[in-house]
């Protein structure tokens, strides 16, 4: 899609013939632009080079505020309907209580609801390192606590230097 600013309009069209189509939608066929721009100041409106890549480019007539305008109004329309996604992080140790895990796993629960993406990270400090397995007991053990089918795993648990990580996104509704 081209942006409003590259279209070129009456006398910056600079090629001899043009493909037009005029202010009804009909196709008149390959006109001069001499001639294309006198039928558009005979309805009152611009000459318009909707699509320059074409061999002739395709020139509409049209009023050009108008047409500027609508095509601002659904670039806003398309920015509205994208949906920000925020990645949201939740840390813990290998040696959790349950109640601990219980309330972090609803938090995490909490996030994937509101549609954001988690990360869960588990640090591991000092001799801990030794015991990196009871990280992934903890991971596997979050996972059972979360509500099936409400997430996809993006990236299984994974070791980076004394911090272990998964990241878990909402599931799509159709």
């Amino acid at each position: 899609m081209l942006a409003v600013k590259d279209l070129r309009i009456n006398e910056q069209i600079r090629v001899r013939e043009v493909r037009l189509i005029d202010n009804e939608g009909n196709q008149k066929g390959i006109v001069s632009t001499r001639e294309a721009l006198e039928m558009a100041k005979e309805v009152g409106a611009d000459l318009v080079e909707v699509a320059p890549q074409s061999k002739p480019p395709v020139c509409k007539i049209l009023d050009y505020g108008k047409y500027k305008f609508d095509l601002d109004k659904k670039n806003r329309e398309q920015k509205k309907k994208q949906k920000l996604v925020k990645l949201k992080e939740v840390r813990m140790q290998p040696k959790i209580e349950k109640h601990d895990l219980a309330f972090k796993t609803k938090h995490v629960q909490e996030f994937l609801g509101e549609g954001n993406k988690v990360k869960v990270t588990i640090r591991f400090r000092g001799r801990e390192m030794a015991h990196t397995e009871l990280g992934r007991v903890v991971l596997d053990k979050l996972i059972e606590l979360l509500e099936e089918g409400s997430f996809v795993i993006d990236s299984p648990p994974r070791q980076e230097g004394r911090f272990m990580s998964m990241m878990l996104s909402p599931k799509q509704k159709k």
